[in-house]
């Protein structure tokens, strides 16, 4: 059977298609145990927030800066959705990511031996309600973001 690995993922951001050296995904969930006496008593709902990272090489990069300057500058450019999919013969995974809002955070790192692709991490923070969706599934309910699109 096989199985998904790094390997099977194309990423689009809007309407590009970029290969990512590495990428991160991660949803911060401040949901709690409710207590009562200091004993848990059902649970409450947090907020919730979600933030990751691509690393790409100067190629694929080159793509965004290009979308930069059609924006006028990197800090104009508009919030991307971001898709992450993978498929093999027997799974397949779909994870999206809305209104992603960009930053640089390693723009160079130069290494003089060589032997390695230069590469260029971007940040981001996912600032739409319609937050993530996993495989077609929305993290959020419905009744949380009522009202707020």
């Amino acid at each position: 059977m096989a199985r998904i690995s790094g390997m099977n993922f194309d990423v689009n951001m809007g309407d590009l298609l970029v290969h990512a050296e590495n990428a991160t995904l991660d949803i911060t969930d401040n949901s709690a145990v409710a207590q009562t006496k200091g004993v848990p008593d059902g649970y409450v709902d947090g907020d919730v927030t979600a933030s990751g990272e691509l690393e790409l090489d100067s190629q694929n990069f080159n793509l965004v800066v290009e979308a930069a300057r059609q924006a006028g500058s990197f800090r104009k450019l508009s919030t991307f959705d971001l898709v992450f999919f993978a498929k093999t013969p027997d799974e397949e995974m779909r994870v999206e990511a809305f209104a992603c809002r960009f930053k640089i955070s390693s723009l160079l790192s130069i290494d003089p031996k060589g032997g390695e692709k230069t590469k260029h991490k971007l940040p981001f923070d996912v600032t739409s309600p319609d937050f993530i969706r996993i495989n077609g599934v929305p993290y959020l309910d419905a009744t949380e973001t009522e009202g707020l699109r």
